[in-house]
């Protein structure tokens, strides 16, 4: 089932319940904009977005709310920061599940020692080489930060 697939069943199954669980309308909100943002986005190209594009378009909807958690926390909004943290722990439930420290590390010291980068300055054709094969598993933010700390010994 594609992810756009299950976006449909689960925005049913979230209608059905948004009367009586409160969680089920921040569901159901949350399903409503990540579909209208997934169809934006296929209006602009002009054509059908496939799982890897959509779960671009997931990622940046959890980024965006990141940012605004942190906005909102340095603002004390502690209301809207516990709303938004709560559509971001919705948006994940679409993503492919996401590489353990472990599982990251390991692909990065495979791509250092496929480019044979020895220093910082060899950044870039490390994240060049590991990017694709973390696609959509982890943060681009989380693999450059662990591939600069690998690269700095």
């Amino acid at each position: 089932m594609s992810i756009k697939d299950r976006l449909k069943e689960d925005l049913k199954s979230a209608m059905r319940g948004a009367q009586s669980d409160p969680q089920q309308k921040i569901r159901l909100s949350t399903i409503r904009l990540l579909n209208a943002d997934i169809k934006n986005v296929e209006i602009m190209k002009k054509a059908e977005l496939t799982d890897e594009e959509v779960i671009a378009v997931i990622q940046r909807q959890i980024k965006s709310r990141k940012d605004s958690i942190e906005q909102y926390g340095k603002g004390g909004r502690r209301d809207l920061v516990e709303k938004e943290e709560k559509e971001a722990a919705v948006l994940l439930d679409y993503l492919p599940e996401q590489l353990s420290d472990e599982e990251l590390k390991t692909l990065v010291e495979e791509a250092i020692r496929e480019t044979g980068a020895t220093s910082p300055k060899d950044m870039g054709k490390v994240m060049g080489a590991l990017m694709p094969r973390v696609k959509g598993k982890a943060e681009g933010g989380r693999v450059s930060k662990m591939a600069s700390e690998l690269l700095k010994g």
